[in-house]
């Protein structure tokens, strides 16, 4: 049997307005305030605290990089000092000066490539950390946000979406 009756003549309406109309705007307007009240403030000082947070590793690795370019700089500068010294070594050596200067050359230029190159490593490590912590760290609190606010768990596909969605926005928000 059914609940409504259905005249004929009676042309569907665009708002179907029954009983239950009433409480479906009082629980809207509950979750909406409740969500308001104790939700949205809990995830933007979590949000805030993890950005705060992402803003510090970038500015560490920031330094870890200027530090490494001013080790790759003070290389430099031994690689110069080291065949400033070669050349007045050669100047009172003669024969075995050629000798001597090929190979403080290819040592000073040995040292100098394996001081940069462990510079470079040591720069890419860090910002791989960084990158890697914020992933991690933003795919929680969108997983934990959306379970929150959704109240169920998301497929594997959308679980992604989601995160990388967040990733990318938060991505361009340091940049500002």
């Amino acid at each position: 049997m059914s609940l409504y009756l259905a005249d004929a003549s009676a042309t569907p309406s665009l708002l179907d307005l029954t009983s239950s109309f009433p409480a479906e705007i009082i629980a809207f307007v509950l979750m909406i305030l409740i969500l308001g009240r104790w939700v949205y403030p809990v995830v933007m000082r979590v949000a805030e605290a993890r950005q705060r947070q992402i803003s510090e590793q970038l500015a560490a690795a920031e330094r870890s990089r200027q530090e490494a370019e001013a080790r790759l700089r003070d290389a430099e500068a031994s690689l110069q000092e080291a065949r400033g010294r070669a050349a007045e070594i050669l100047e009172g050596a003669g024969r075995s000066g050629d000798q001597l200067r090929a190979e403080l050359r290819a040592r000073a230029e040995e040292d100098a490539k394996r001081v940069t190159e462990n510079a470079l490593r040591d720069i890419e490590a860090e910002r791989r950390k960084a990158i890697e912590s914020v992933r991690g760290e933003v795919a929680d609190l969108v997983v934990a946000a959306t379970e929150k606010v959704v109240g169920e768990t998301l497929d594997d596909q959308r679980h992604r979406k989601l995160i990388d969605q967040a990733i990318a926005q938060v991505g361009r928000e340091a940049r500002n």
